[in-house]
């Protein structure tokens, strides 16, 4: 075939930016206390998409108590292997309206780039996919399934029984999951590790209720000021982690500045970066530990009483190579031994996630190196990401011999899960040729 496939892609732009522009108007939030009628109509809308792309038997997957899934499949030459497309179609909750330039679910362009709830995670790589089965007018080089999940914002709890239901549907010689991110707008990356994640919730109580803070504070330690104290126990002066027991790595700081990397997150003027170590190691080799919420009475509901009980919930990311019990464990050891002055404490252990480190050497990983290039103008970066996909070990698992690769358009500017959250429409384009460009290569495989 002659490779006119850029030329094909840039031609389809208009309607794969109509078709990412469908999807997030739905509101597909996967989370508790949204309605899961959204979540279903998400998967219809993808199922129609794939199945006008020319992928055929386009058809929801269902297990019980799980949100749906999509599956699709083009049928390549014989003997050519079979390639798994992965992306999820259910979005994070839009959070704070007011925090949002625009709708979070009206779609809207600006400076090239399209903004709204899922458009860069990762309801973009379900149209890459479809684009490039069109790519190709039907006849792809190789065998394509599309799996399209619809529970990845809640952790992919039921993707393990999706897995042993489905498993020979699912079978591939390579697995593209199409869910991380570009080094830069305009800059290719394969993704070669994850972190972990282990969370906990830890509780702390002094008294049996409230009571007066004027006569009895002094002797007496709200919960508060405990829970306080064992929270401040988790980094050391430099701002590591202060967990004993676990995995701790180095690696090279690519070619990221720290002026670079304030923009990237938007930190207020004269913040300290915190950790020792490269940037990238303390983003991505290295364990991490943030404080997502506590239970307390809010300001506008404080009275001059002592807090009897408060809580929090700890989220620690794992450098690869760590093992989530152990690292539990370690977390809930160290939790319990910090609280001070004989408060009670327990410790609920949360979520667990394994971490992830991709082989890159191999005919795939070579494919989608040479067609990133040629589609960008310039080689991938093989990064991390500090951020979790607990799923990716359960392919691993399920298909040991396959290839499994890490792919995405997003770009470091996304705003993924905040407000905000916007997809570079000219990286969407790039991202797609270098799909189909490798999937012209894997025929060669």
């Amino acid at each position: 075939m002659p490779n006119d496939l850029p030329s094909r892609v840039h031609a389809d732009m208009p309607r794969i930016v109509a078709e990412l522009e469908r999807l997030v108007r739905i509101p597909s939030v996967s989370a508790p206390g949204f309605p899961e009628s959204e979540v279903r109509r998400s998967a219809d809308a993808v199922r129609d998409l794939l199945s006008d792309a020319g992928y055929s038997d386009a058809h929801l997957l269902e297990i019980d108590e799980a949100h749906p899934a999509v599956f699709a499949e083009a049928a390549g030459p014989d003997g050519t292997p079979t390639v798994l497309l992965y992306a999820h179609h259910d979005v994070q909750p839009p959070g704070p309206i007011d925090e949002w330039s625009t709708p979070p679910f009206v779609p809207t362009e600006r400076d090239g780039r399209l903004y709204g709830r899922g458009t860069s995670d990762d309801k973009c790589g379900i149209v890459t996919h479809a684009a490039a089965l069109r790519a190709f007018e039907g006849e792809p080089p190789v065998t394509i399934k599309v799996l399209v999940e619809g529970e990845e914002e809640i952790g992919s709890h039921n993707l393990s029984r999706f897995l042993d239901e489905y498993a020979d549907l699912l079978a591939a010689d390579v697995i593209v999951i199409a869910d991380s991110a570009n080094w830069r707008t305009g800059t290719p990356a394969l993704t070669t590790s994850l972190r972990g994640l282990v969370d906990c919730i830890i509780e702390v109580r002094t008294l049996r209720s409230g009571i007066h803070s004027g006569q009895f504070g002094g002797p007496i330690p709200d919960a508060l000021t405990v829970l306080v104290h064992a929270l401040a126990t988790l980094h050391d002066q430099n701002g590591d982690v202060a967990v004993t027991g676990l995995t701790f790595d180095d690696m090279e700081p690519l070619d990221l500045t720290e002026d670079e990397l304030r923009a990237q997150a938007g930190t207020v003027d004269g913040l300290e970066l915190i950790g020792t170590g490269s940037l990238t190691a303390r983003m991505w080799r290295r364990p991490a530990i943030s404080i997502l919420a506590i239970d307390a009475p809010p300001i506008a509901e404080a009275i001059n009483q002592l807090v009897p009980v408060a809580r929090a919930k700890v989220s620690m990311r794992l450098a690869p190579g760590d093992h989530p019990r152990r690292a539990m464990d370690a977390l809930r050891t160290h939790l319990t031994a910090a609280v001070p002055w004989g408060a009670e404490v327990r410790v609920e252990p949360g979520a667990m996630g394994d971490a992830f480190e991709l082989d890159s050497s191999g005919p795939a990983f070579s494919a989608f190196a040479a067609a990133m290039e040629e589609a960008y103008g310039s080689a991938p970066v093989e990064m991390g990401i500090g951020g979790s996909i607990p799923f990716v070990a359960s392919f691993q698992r399920r298909y040991p011999d396959a290839a499994i690769l890490l792919t995405g358009v997003a770009d470091p500017t996304s705003a993924a899960h905040g407000p905000n959250e916007s997809q570079d429409l000219a990286d969407l384009e790039r991202g797609i040729v270098a799909e189909t460009l490798a999937l012209e290569r894997l025929a060669e495989m």
